[in-house]
């Protein structure tokens, strides 16, 4: 059973210095690092683009998750690699040809994730879990952060899991992930768990303590090594 993760997602960070957030971050015990890539196209935000990430990329040594949140992906996959991505998590809706983008990920030399919006069903991915490291469930709209956490997203968890079976995929849950959503989806055979609010509320000074409080309570409801 694969431990568990936990990546904080910095668009609930201070903007004004996100080098110094990455790095409490990633001190305070993060797994990853979940960074929010929007386009104000597929979804009604602006967020960062490959330049950032290049710039965040010397404050912390842990994995850059970089998830896209824009359409059409493609031109942009090589840029983000070469700007310190260590995944690239793309939406089922961001291109024409989802296996290709896929394919396109893994020759870059990158994990490969792909996305599921509330709306978009986990049949969706089937035909491409071969090409997977990663299967993000939204428990918000895409766009936002600060939401409330869908519950509909615990079933796709379950589905999820039971269409992956032994192969050895990540499953990730984004969007309103707080100590007890956590133990929700962690029991349902979540193993990735995003948090941005619940994890940067109170300062540096607390984000360890967040971190524990989320880790504890997927670890405690799923069975899976809290370290």
């Amino acid at each position: 059973m694969a431990p568990l993760v936990i990546a904080p997602s910095i668009l609930s960070a201070d903007f004004a210095k996100l080098g110094e957030e990455v790095r409490a971050i990633a001190e305070a015990g993060a797994d990853w690092i979940h960074l929010d890539v929007m386009d104000g196209h597929f979804v009604p935000n602006i967020t960062i683009g490959p330049a950032m990430v290049r710039a965040l990329r010397p404050f912390a040594k842990i994995p850059f998750d970089v998830h896209l949140m824009i359409a059409p992906c493609d031109p942009y996959l090589a840029a983000f690699a070469e700007a310190g991505a260590d995944s690239i998590l793309i939406h089922v809706e961001a291109g024409p040809h989802l296996h290709r983008s896929l394919q396109a990920i893994r020759a870059l030399g990158k994990k490969a994730g792909v996305v599921l919006n509330p709306a978009t069903p986990v049949s969706s991915v089937q035909n491409v879990l071969d090409l997977a490291d990663q299967v993000l469930v939204m428990s918000v709209n895409p766009g936002f952060g600060g939401q409330t956490f869908i519950a509909s997203a615990v079933d796709k968890v379950t589905e999820l899991k039971a269409m992956i079976g032994s192969r050895p995929i990540r499953i990730e849950v984004d969007g309103g992930i707080t100590p007890e959503t956590a133990g929700l989806v962690a029991a349902a055979g979540a193993d990735t768990l995003v948090a941005g609010s619940a994890i940067f509320k109170g300062g540096p000074g607390q984000y360890a303590s967040n971190i524990g409080a989320i880790r504890a309570a997927a670890a405690r409801k799923s069975g899976r090594d809290a370290a």
